[in-house]
């Protein structure tokens, strides 16, 4: 038996669990949840009168995870905005950077993947 991936989806109160035989399926299952995601994150700003104002874009509104072997770990936040970033680790969780042209999603494939 080969090797399993999970990938868990936090949107709000609400979690989904799925597991795949191969990364590819995993960040596959990632993309597509996590488009469908952007399109519904719109927020408005939270705060401002007695507590700080946290804008949409410091927000997380679904955050999308995979986990594996050798403690491979990685994720995107999606934004109240519908803004994503892409990251590695799960405690100390490390932005992935994009290079031209990149989706967050590909710069999250390049960061596990290599």
């Amino acid at each position: 038996m080969g090797a399993s991936y999970r990938v868990t989806v936090r949107n709000g109160a609400r979690v989904e669990r799925a597991r795949h035989d191969d990364l590819r399926a995993a960040l596959g299952a990632i993309e597509a949840r996590g488009r469908e995601l952007e399109k519904g994150a719109q927020r408005e700003p939270a705060g401002g009168t007695l507590m700080r104002r946290i804008e949409p874009v410091r927000q997380v509104v679904a955050r999308l995870e995979v986990a594996g072997p050798g403690r491979l770990r990685g994720g995107v936040d999606v934004r109240g905005d519908g803004s994503s970033e892409a990251y590695t680790g799960r405690l100390r969780r490390r932005l992935v950077e994009q290079r031209g042209g990149e989706s967050v999603y590909d710069a999250l494939r390049r960061a596990l993947s290599g």
